[in-house]
């Protein structure tokens, strides 16, 4: 499965207001993972069996709700048994279709 997730402080303790230094210790907990993922600037994406991956969600939301009173988390899964590497083969696919729009 695929996991896209978002987790923020509603409140922040960065002196720019920002909420970089909690977003970076989530980030943390998920790279230390081992499990294949990747981050960009709205969600992180990781991947692996459900148990493993909410764990991982559930560990870096706690290092987000550790700075903060309340902590706001966005989830959308792609659930697909049976089928491994798809956080990188669903963008391999798209890229060959734009290479060559003939093929499918």
């Amino acid at each position: 499965m695929i996991v896209a997730f978002s987790v923020a402080p509603t409140t922040s303790t960065d002196d720019d207001g920002g909420v970089a230094d909690a977003a970076a210790e989530a980030i943390r907990v998920v790279r230390e993972s081992g499990l294949p993922n990747e981050t960009n600037a709205m969600f992180t994406l990781i991947e692996g069996e459900w148990d493993e991956v909410f764990d991982v969600v559930k560990r870096a939301t706690e290092a987000v709700s550790s700075v903060s009173s309340r902590t706001s988390l966005v989830v959308k899964a792609d659930i697909r048994p049976g089928y491994d590497h798809q956080l990188t083969e669903k963008v391999d696919a798209v890229n060959r279709r734009l290479a060559s729009p003939s093929e499918k």
